[in-house]
């Protein structure tokens, strides 16, 4: 069955990227119905408190992902220890993205403002990765003909110059399009001549003598997040769950 699957339904040698993705996705989700259970005071699920100490889950979620991917590296692009490697670190990365904020905060942020950036870890992540199912290539290698990549000048120019959109994207305060122009240089190239975010590197650098610039920049920022942000922080309470409201001045 794994055989006819390979051969008929993905390219040879991409079952185990696909598994490691549904696996990722489907942890996700189990782990966020699970916390939210646990959140509603529902279900036979508690926190896991051995000794008054919270473990989260991103501590499993390390180990599965360490397992997995050496499984992986070991085990190469086919046969069952490869799918299995590739499940194991899909759940692991499921568990350890889930709990995204709380490693860049290094607080229990899970349930604030501050734990979307969990969910937008998870989505981005899911992206990439179909992306990367796909067909894409990092930095738009993929698109080079056979002669191109016999020509190794074009090869590394076309890197370095695809590699150049990248960082100028992520300096103009857009890594979302930073992370994915690396797999659609299209994206990347999008970021990059479009103006800079208020506050990002690129702006205070080279608005700082430019009014019109900075004026234009606020207004244009001003007008995406009113129109996206609302949509945005629908879909993220609907798959992560509605963050807990800030505690008002004073504890009242």
């Amino acid at each position: 069955m794994g055989h006819w699957f390979q051969d008929n339904i993905v390219e040879p040698g991409k079952l185990p990227t696909l598994l490691a993705i549904t696996a990722f996705v489907l942890t996700f989700l189990i782990v966020r119905t699970i916390t939210r259970l646990i959140r509603a005071g529902r279900g036979p699920f508690r926190n896991i408190t051995p000794g008054g100490l919270h473990i989260h889950h991103v501590v499993p979620g390390v180990i599965l992902t360490v397992v997995g991917g050496f499984g992986a590296v070991d085990s190469g692009r086919y046969g069952l220890a490869a799918q299995l490697s590739a499940i194991v670190f899909g759940v692991g990365a499921g568990l350890v993205l889930d709990e995204f904020a709380l490693i860049v905060h290094v607080d229990d942020v899970y349930w604030t403002e501050e734990g979307r950036q969990s969910v937008e870890a998870v989505v981005l992540a899911t992206a990439l990765a179909l992306l990367t199912l796909s067909g894409f290539s990092p930095l738009g290698v993929s698109s080079l003909t056979a002669e191109e990549r016999v020509n190794r000048t074009t090869l590394i120019l076309t890197l370095v110059v695809n590699f150049l959109f990248v960082l100028v994207a992520l300096a103009k305060g857009k890594p979302r399009m930073a992370l994915i122009g690396t797999l659609v240089p299209f994206v990347a190239v999008f970021g990059a001549v479009r103006l800079a975010r208020p506050g990002s590197l690129w702006a205070r650098r080279c608005y700082r003598g430019r009014p019109r610039a900075r004026a234009r920049s606020r207004i244009r920022s001003y007008r995406h997040d009113r129109r996206w942000d609302r949509p945005r922080r629908a879909f993220q309470n609907l798959i992560g769950g509605t963050p807990d409201r800030p505690a008002p001045p004073g504890g009242r």
